[in-house]
Formats: structure tokens, sequence, C-alpha cells
């Protein structure tokens, strides 16, 4: 079993040997650890600190593409490296490195496929009181969204299965945090939560610059998911509002069409049609985008087979390396050993 732990990193030089000082080098029933980093266009000599420390795995893009990006992209170097389970920590030191063997737990024995990190965010100091409410409602928001149960929906302190790694998708350029929460519940990827704690901190996030940008951006990501992954409901949900408006006026103008006052009343019945052509029109998109979330799902599973059959030969092919490599040591260790005997032989005779 191969556990592979993914950093991405924004000129992270002076903090990322602090958190690689705090990574586990064994782990109950791993066999093997290795490290990369995603150098997202770093302008100081974080790589340099990675290798220098002793980073097997290292990928670069050469300018800056965000977060979410970088964790698609560590993703794809971690499973071309043959990981079996994939952890995703910040190179800020933000979560506790001794916890990794609880998050690995579940998906160790097979209860889970993706296992996020559950913060003590009412015990944080260094988070603000309306930080702490927002990530609350934000978490709920998104249970609500993915039909899920995670207490922690921001947190990136997580773990992926390789079979969980090779169905992930993210599509906007902000975070992957909230967006794979929805697309594992609707996709019914085997999802979980474990308690970690966190350590001090050594510099403010990144990710946003004020918390209501955070909550704007967080909330667009959110709708967008939504939408993709249950279109029909999402705008079925916004043309109830013009129909229901429109019928009542509708009504309106036919009461008083009975009572033979609908002379006056005429601009009532346009609007009345108008509202329920607009929610009749909402609803046509919803249809329309239900059928493309169909086909998106059949683009997906196409993409999930496209990648378990190179991932998996790469795979086969690191395995197959590794067997010459033992094959080798051991048919030399033979010869080493069977030659003394031989000269024995020959100085006895």
């Amino acid at each position: 079993m191969k556990l592979l732990i993914q950093i991405p990193c924004y000129n992270e030089a002076e903090t990322l040997e602090i958190a690689l000082n705090d990574l586990p080098k064994e782990l109950e029933g791993i066999d093997e650890i290795e490290y990369l980093i995603i150098n997202d266009g770093s302008q100081d000599n974080t790589v340099e600190v990675a290798r220098k420390w002793g980073v097997q795995h290292v990928v670069n893009f050469k300018q800056n593409k965000g977060l979410a990006k970088g964790f698609m992209a560590g993703l794809d170097g971690c499973l071309r490296n043959g990981a079996d389970i994939i952890v995703n920590t910040d190179a800020d030191n933000q979560y506790c490195a001794e916890d990794i063997q609880k998050l690995i737990q579940p998906i160790l024995d097979g209860q889970a496929d993706m296992v996020i990190g559950e913060r003590p965010i009412d015990q944080t100091e260094h988070f603000s009181f309306v930080k702490k409410k927002l990530q609350h409602f934000g978490s709920w928001v998104v249970r609500k969204a993915s039909s899920t149960s995670i207490p922690d929906a921001p947190s990136g302190f997580r773990a992926f299965s390789r079979e969980a790694a090779m169905r992930i998708n993210v599509v906007n350029d902000y975070t992957y945090t909230l967006e794979t929460i929805v697309q594992a519940g609707r996709e019914k990827i085997a999802l979980t939560s474990v308690p970690v704690r966190t350590n001090a901190e050594l510099r403010p996030s990144r990710l946003f610059h004020s918390i209501w940008g955070y909550v704007k951006k967080s909330m667009i990501t959110i709708l967008r998911a939504y939408m993709m992954y249950k279109p029909l409901k999402f705008f079925s949900y916004l043309a109830i509002t013009p129909v229901v408006i429109g019928l009542v006026i509708g009504f309106r103008f036919l009461f008083y069409m009975a009572m033979g006052q609908s002379g006056g009343h005429v601009q009532s019945l346009i609007l009345a049609c108008t509202l329920i052509i607009i929610g009749f029109l909402t609803f046509m998109i919803g249809l329309l985008a239900d059928v493309i979330a169909a086909n998106r799902k059949l683009l997906q599973d196409t993409q999930y087979h496209a990648r378990k059959t190179e991932y998996d030969a790469i795979y086969m092919q690191m395995q197959m390396e590794k067997e010459v490599v033992k094959t080798y040591q051991v048919v030399g260790k033979k010869i080493h050993q069977e030659m003394p005997v031989q000269g024995e032989l020959q100085a006895e005779m």
C-alpha cells in the first residue's frame, strides 16, 4: 500500500520545511510513503527547499494557476506515481500531521473512498467570530447541496483512495474543497469525515482577501456545482416563482373579467402571460441542462475508464520494474553465496 502526500505551494519557502518536518515517515497499514509538492508558479525558492528536504516528486507550473488547478495536477501526479492513497494538506502547516493516520484509516478499513478532516472551528483562536459563523453556514449549505453530512466543507485536509481520485473533477478556478464534496455526494462516492487538530497560524490565508469576497466566491462555486449536478431541480425552483406570480395575476384578471370589469386590467393579463412564459422557458432550460448533464455523466465515465487504463498501465509497469530489480538482487545474492562454496570444493579436491 503506497501513500503519497501532496502539498500545493505558492511562495511557501518560509513555512514549507516546517510542514514537511511534521509529516510522518511511516504509518500503520502503509508500506511506502512518498511526498509531492505542486509548485504553483512560486517566485521564491520553494522548489529548492522541497528538493533539499527530500521531496521525491514536484509538479511545476510556470505561472500561478490557482488552488483548484494545482490540486487536480497533484492528483494526476500522485496517480502516475502509483499512489494507492493520496493525502492533501497545506504548506502553512495548518493541520496536525499526526492525524494523517486517523485520516486514512477509513480508507484502509474499506469504509470510505474520501475522508475530510473536521477542524475544531469554534476552538480555533485565529478564526474571527464572523469567520467561524460563516464557516458553519457554508458547510450547512454544502451539506444541503450535496446530500452529505460533512461538518467542515472548506477543510483542505483530506484523503482519497485511488478509485476516488480517478473520479474527481474540478471545473472552477477558485477552490476544490466545495465542488469535490458536491460531486462526491451526487456521484455516490463513499464519503466521511474524522476530527483532526490544527496548529498555530504561521501566515494569513492567501485564498481570499476579505471575508465577504470569500463568501461571494464560495456561494457562486456551490450554486454552479449544484446547477451542474442537479440542473432540472435547480431550474425548476427558479421557474416556480414567475409561474406562481403569473397564475395569481391571471386569476385576478379572470375574476375581474367574470365581474364584467376586465377592461382596465389588460396590463395584468399581459404581465401574467409574460411571467408564465418566463417560467416555462426557465423550466425548458432545465430540461435541456438535464440532458446535457446526462451527456456529461457519460463523458465522465469515459474519462474515468481512460484514466483508469492509463494509470493502471503506468502502475503495472512500475510494479514490473520493481520485480525486475528484486529478481536481479536475489539472483545476484545467490551467485555471491555459491561462489565461495565452489571455491571450497575445488580446494578440497
